[in-house]
């Protein structure tokens, strides 16, 4: 199983957690999405052919930023 970890900055609260969440496990392949806010991170554990870039698309067209480290 894969796992993607993100830094995302804007999630403030567990509503914020949650739209992530709810938005990213539909897409296909993903089993398990885990968003924090006091920790500014997502992530994502699924099947190996996970697209990156629709879920980063994803986060960023619900109003929050990646940040790369």
């Amino acid at each position: 199983m894969k796992e993607i970890k993100l830094n995302v900055e804007g999630m403030v609260c567990t509503g914020c957690e949650n739209r992530i969440k709810k938005a990213l496990s539909i897409i296909e392949g993903v089993k398990k999405v885990k968003a924090n806010h006091k920790e500014k991170t997502v992530t994502i554990k699924g099947s190996e052919n996970i697209d990156i870039e629709k879920i980063k698309e994803i986060i960023r067209d619900l109003g929050f930023e990646i940040i790369d480290k």
